[in-house]
């Protein structure tokens, strides 16, 4: 009989809290990296997350709980990231164990601004790690509603539909459900640029615009991903598949959505910086809004179409005023 793979969750925060929970109801032991050690401490003695979805409730005895990057990776087969994009390149700084061999699925929702690159491209490029062995976990699916046991879909793309497979099926549940897709590039992507119209979709509310314009908004920004994706990785998809299409309305939509959450405080008035301040958790959408939009100035005359992600970068990066660009913006949808 053939051993069943080791599986270990990168991060801390609210999705890779979800993501252990979906494993634990499969597997007898899930590793779990986090850089506190308070927190690891935590669930030892009260068996949950003290910062993120504390009313989940773990078995510390199916746990291997870990402060160290380097044991945790010698420790399992499949990698599951979950740290957030704007800390990955210096939390694998301290990472000396070879990713080579292992698989690695991602879970971020974003680009390393260092690097510039999505993350399956960043751990090919400087951790050696073939395209085979990289995939992406997406949704539409929040953390919050996971904890809930909320029915709630994912979608797992890999090269490998053996690998993409077995991630399924080891996070699948009564309350979860999951696909496979080949489009790892696509799935990747998508799930980056939808925390950008989400942080649209915030600073519109925030600005007192109402459903009738957020319907109009989501309509233009699917367009505008399904553009921007084709510019980037050219493969035959169907953008109103969940991993897209889906994943943009949740996220566009939902209270639980903290990329529309900071949106929103902007359009109220907040600075970036203080939003940021006032939020316990970290909104991809601001750092994907710099590296969305300079990838695709730098294709030039091959760039994408992309008003809306314009207009959050002049927002969140010009210090451009929200009324004056959102008002614009407004001209050049439809």
């Amino acid at each position: 009989m053939k051993e069943s793979p080791k599986f270990a969750v990168f991060g801390g925060g609210s999705w890779a809290t979800a993501i252990v929970k979906m494993l634990c109801e499969n597997l007898d032991t899930v590793g779990w990296y986090m850089r506190s050690v308070y927190a690891t401490e935590h669930i030892k003695k009260e068996q949950h997350n003290p910062n993120y979805l504390s009313s989940v409730e773990f078995k510390p005895s199916q746990l291997m709980l870990n402060n160290d990057i380097n044991e945790m990776v010698r420790y399992a087969d499949i990698l599951i990231f979950v740290i957030p994009s704007a800390f990955l390149y210096s939390e694998l700084k301290s990472l000396t164990e070879p990713l080579k061999g292992k698989t690695i699925f991602s879970a971020i929702k974003g680009i390393v601004p260092e690097t510039s690159l999505i993350v399956g491209d960043h751990f090919f490029t400087y951790y050696d790690v073939p395209f085979n062995d990289i995939g992406v976990i997406s949704g539409p699916c929040h953390a919050e509603e996971v904890a809930l046991e909320r029915l709630s879909y994912l979608t797992i793309a890999c090269a490998d539909e053996e690998k993409a497979t077995l991630v399924c099926d080891h996070l699948s549940c009564d309350y979860i459900k999951c696909t496979t897709s080949d489009d790892v590039m696509g799935t990747e992507y998508a799930a980056m640029l939808k925390n950008i119209y989400a942080i649209a979709a915030g600073i519109a509310h925030g600005l007192g615009y109402g459903d009738n314009f957020q319907s109009v908004l989501m309509s233009n920004a699917i367009r505008e991903m399904k553009r921007y994706v084709k510019k980037v990785h050219k493969m035959k998809r169907d953008i109103n598949d969940s991993a897209y299409l889906g994943d943009l309305l949740v996220t566009g939509y939902s209270v639980f959505s903290r990329n529309r959450m900071f949106g929103n405080m902007i359009g109220k008035g907040y600075t970036v910086k203080s939003a940021q301040m006032e939020m316990s958790m970290v909104a991809e959408g601001y750092y994907a809004t710099k590296s969305a939009y300079q990838l695709n100035q730098d294709k030039g005359k091959k760039k994408a179409k992309t008003p809306i992600i314009n207009a959050i970068y002049e927002i969140l990066y010009e210090n451009k005023n929200p009324k004056k660009v959102m008002a614009k913006l407004t001209e050049k949808l439809n």
